[in-house]
């Protein structure tokens, strides 16, 4: 037998160890941190769906607007009669008015030409009043289709806005003119500054028009063609703006349209985490960018990675040793013995700090994800902690306590609230219908205003009879008790006594639901009118006067009723009659339907 081992099956087994360790090591890292984006993107599309109905609520609340004016004689009269300056001088302050209820930015009326007659802000120097605006697509598309939606630079204020615009005819359907409200979200992009990540909403076009970093604003995200570049410079859509292109490049595709890609951005190039969600009633497309973590995520993986592999290689050397000991048996028994036993004990410990250096690996990837789960419910109370230190440190413990005792209930309310308000701000499914418990929905509307409930001393009463099953979507259902309830609060607001009674019973084939108030009533010559689109009793800037309008819709579509009057003791009572539904009727009824029926 030789007396020394070669040198080259020691180098190459030697390099065969160095060679698995860099791999196990790689791949660890790199599965690692593809979960860890996966993870991340599906918080990032929670995120999304946030900014995207913030945005849509925003709109829509004044996408009824212009379509509702437009049926108003003045305007009519005003188009019939261009050069009337009384009628003129008397729309510009309606529509200053209007504006101003609408929360809205301007409110303006074009004539067939698109020729400003009219407008909210009629009084400013960037009055929109004589300026024609017959090149805007939203002026087409109203002319055209009926009305349009189109989002651009002012060429007059300069101020980016989206414009929403609708058609004016006359009782025989010819075209008068356009109704156009401007929106302007500038606010809404501040108010996204502090957010983390880069949130972009880019038009059709691919041309961020929102953005969180005002440098990111205005960049294409694809090439753009030069019939498109001429139609936007004859349109002025980016007024005097510079459209530049934003490079990207794909890198890793981890699915539901998220994407690790390299950025060209204003700061230089940059991975980011790339999600995506289209807005199809808008025709924009919402983007969040993310930076990924470093290697410090990938540590404990690539350590429990590097344990597994030393552990099979120091088994493959015990096994080639116990091969090599039956060899050396021939030379000297007690000798190999003796040998066999000294490398045998120290395989043994090595294999003991190999099993202990997994287990202190798989503790330091459970404690990073500990640490990760507690770190924003941490950063949520840290300002409680804070005034519960200032208590402790002045000896308030008793109302240190209570603070304590308050965060507890804060954490456990805010997540029933969330998961709720979530519920409730979801678009509802066209044509839902299903069977409801009608003191089950009053139980939400409730939670949603109960804040305001405690914080204005409203003592409630109640007289409800249980099993009122109704049919129709709960989302809409809860949407006319909360407009319900919120007039009733508002109506007892200047009362030094605020007592809200609601009554729920059955009569026959029909479900009630009773709210009443101990404010000051309804004018009896109000009465007829309350509702009716716009109207209300509120000061201006406190209401559109379109919650109850909205409400009897809903009711209406339902196949119910809503009904309001005076009580004799004094206050107003709204009372909501829905048909009933059977238990073995809903039951049947929410069988799926067959395809060919």
């Amino acid at each position: 037998m030789p007396a020394s081992t070669p040198r080259l099956p020691i180098i190459a087994l030697a390099t065969l160890m160095v060679l698995g360790l860099v791999c196990s090591l790689w791949l660890a890292g790199h599965m690692a941190e593809r979960r860890l984006l996966e993870a991340r993107a599906q918080e990032a599309q929670g995120q999304l769906d946030l900014y995207a109905q913030a945005i849509h609520t925003q709109v829509e609340r004044s996408r009824a607007v212009p379509a509702l004016l437009a049926l108003d004689e003045p305007i009519r009269d005003l188009l019939q009669h261009p050069n009337d300056s009384s009628l003129r001088q008397a729309l510009n302050r309606r529509l200053e008015q209007q504006n101003r209820a609408a929360g809205s930015t301007v409110l303006y009326l074009l004539d067939r030409q698109g020729t400003t007659l009219a407008a909210s802000n009629w009084r400013e120097p960037s009055s929109f009043v004589g300026n024609n605006y017959g090149f805007r697509p939203y002026f087409q598309d109203a002319i055209s289709q009926g009305s349009g939606r189109y989002f651009a630079v002012g060429v007059t204020t300069g101020v980016p806005g989206y414009f929403l615009s609708h058609l004016v005819a006359n009782a025989a359907g010819e075209l008068l003119g356009v109704l156009v409200v401007k929106l302007e979200l500038e606010a809404m992009q501040r108010d996204w500054a502090a957010q983390p990540g880069i949130l972009l909403v880019a038009d059709s076009l691919d041309i961020v028009i929102l953005s969180n970093r005002p440098s990111w604003r205005f960049r294409h995200l694809r090439p753009l063609d030069d019939d498109i570049l001429a139609r936007l410079v004859a349109a002025r859509r980016y007024a005097e703006q510079t459209l530049k292109p934003l490079p990207t490049q794909r890198l890793t595709t981890l699915g539901d349209g998220s994407e690790l890609k390299r950025v060209e951005g204003p700061e230089g190039p940059q991975r980011y985490l790339w999600q995506s969600l289209p807005m199809p009633e808008e025709g924009w497309t919402l983007y969040l960018l993310q930076e990924p973590q470093g290697a410090q995520s990938q540590l404990a993986p690539r350590m429990a990675a590097a344990a597994v592999w030393l552990a099979l290689c120091f088994l493959l050397l015990f096994l080639a040793q116990r091969r090599k000991t039956h060899r050396l048996e021939q030379y000297s028994r007690s000798e190999l013995e003796r040998l066999v036993a000294v490398r045998t004990a120290e395989l043994r410990t090595t294999q003991d700090e190999l099993v202990h250096a997994a287990r202190m690996a798989a503790l330091g990837q459970m404690s990073a994800a500990l640490a990760h789960e507690v770190n924003q419910p941490l950063t949520a109370l840290r300002m409680q902690l804070g005034s519960l230190h200032l208590l402790l440190a002045s000896g308030r413990t008793d109302e240190a306590h209570a603070g304590l005792d308050q965060a507890e209930r804060l954490i456990e309310r805010m997540a029933a609230l969330t998961s709720h308000l979530k519920a409730f701000a979801r678009k509802s499914p066209a044509g839902l219908r299903e069977r409801l418990d009608l003191l089950r929905v009053l139980d939400q509307a409730l939670l949603l205003l109960s804040a305001r409930i405690r914080s204005e001393g409203v003592v409630i009463s109640h007289d409800l009879t249980p099993g009122l099953l109704v049919g129709g979507d709960a989302i809409r259902l809860e949407q006319v008790l909360i407009n319900l309830l919120q007039n009733a609060l508002d109506a007892m607001q200047d009362c030094p006594e605020r007592h809200l009674n609601i009554n729920a019973w059955r009569e026959g084939g029909h479900c009630y639901l009773s709210v009443a108030d101990s404010g000051a009533g309804i004018a009896n010559d109000d009465l007829d009118r309350v509702f009716e689109p716009f109207f209300t009793t509120k000061p201006v800037g406190q209401g559109l006067g379109l919650g109850l309008a909205v409400s009897y819709g809903i009711v209406r579509d339902l196949g119910g009723n809503l009904e309001a009057r005076n009580r004799s003791e004094g206050g107003a009572a709204f009372t909501l009659r829905l048909p009933a539904v059977e238990l073995d009727i809903a039951r049947s009824a929410s069988q799926p339907t067959p395809s060919g029926a």
